[in-house]
């Protein structure tokens, strides 16, 4: 009886091994091609083409107020026009026809001053800005209907430029915002971040994470309206720009959040295995009582398996 029921466990070990061999290199397979889908590169390693694209904060540093861009009507106007009135200025660069990150960029700062009791123009300033130098003041004016009618109430101080004669590079290398531009592509590679400044024109905050949280973009402009400064601690980056099969053999769009998703897609699927494997073996252990019966010891009793004698009714008997 004992070599039956040790074949019956091994024959269910084995099989049960055998059972998850399957989903184990699926599991395996699954997260190697986090990192290797497309032939994207190995973690914490950038493209050449994004070599150099990033933000180095300098928190603290003057921007050069002299600087001047093209407004939504067409003419030249300073940086020094929107500060220096008593109310801190949110400043984003990115692209008006930029078919990616600048895009949720926007949207996001949006969602985000619409959860803010304050107003641009009131208590605070946005300056957003073209780092294209080909792009034109009607872009930018039909980009500001665009995300004022989604922001859906006045917002006098929310201002949308366009680059005149290189400034918008040389006030990004100012703040520390990096970027480069593939001619092959058509395309900025960037990266996504909003800046929080004094009203006199000083680097008070980065921020990086998406969507902005309503707190931190709140106690931001708080804080620089007192002239403080505030050290970024998660710096979360994503990068805007696409590959094509020619140029790098993959796509790269935002590839932080794509790998994040992959991460737990990968840790989704190694959750609802761990539990498949788990009951599986509940399952086992309750066949493997069913046939070698518990055994009690210290009072020397013992129970065997019920036996079915002439009269059809199971018995059980007691062994000393």
């Amino acid at each position: 009886m004992n070599t039956k029921v040790g074949q019956v466990h091994d024959l269910s070990s084995a099989s049960r091994d055998r059972s998850w061999t399957g989903p184990t290199c699926l599991l395996f397979l699954s997260a190697v091609s986090v990192f290797a889908q497309s032939g994207a590169p190995p973690p914490n390693v950038l493209p050449t083409m994004l070599e150099g694209v990033g933000v180095d904060e300098h928190l603290g540093r003057q921007i050069d107020l002299n600087l001047t861009f093209i407004a939504e009507n067409g003419y030249p106007v300073a940086l020094r026009e929107y500060f220096n009135k008593g109310r801190p200025v949110i400043l984003n660069l990115i692209y008006y026809s930029c078919p990616m990150l600048c895009n949720l960029i926007l949207n996001a700062e949006t969602a985000t001053l619409r959860e803010i009791p304050w107003t641009p123009g009131k208590e605070f300033e946005v300056v957003t800005i073209s780092i294209d130098p080909n792009e034109s003041f009607d872009l930018a004016r039909k980009k500001k209907a665009v995300y004022l009618g989604s922001y859906n109430r006045p917002a006098p101080g929310w201002h949308f430029l366009c680059d005149h004669e290189g400034n918008a590079k040389r006030l990004a290398e100012l703040i520390g915002f990096h970027y480069r531009y593939d001619e092959h592509q058509q395309q900025f590679a960037h990266a996504s971040a909003i800046f929080v400044l004094t009203p006199s024109g000083t680097m008070s905050r980065y921020l990086y994470r998406m969507p902005y949280k309503a707190r931190d973009v709140r106690l931001a402009l708080a804080e620089a309206s007192e002239n403080k400064i505030s050290m970024t601690i998660d710096k979360v980056l994503l990068f805007c720009f696409h590959y094509d099969p020619q140029a790098g053999s993959y796509t790269l769009f935002a590839t932080n959040v794509m790998r994040l998703g992959g991460v737990l897609t990968v840790l989704i699927m190694a959750f609802y295995f761990l539990r498949m494997f788990r009951a599986e073996r509940r399952q086992s252990a309750l066949a493997a009582i069913q046939v070698n019966p518990a055994r009690q010891g210290g009072d020397g009793f013992q129970v065997n398996p019920a036996r079915q004698g002439g009269d059809g009714l199971h018995r059980r008997e007691g062994l000393v």
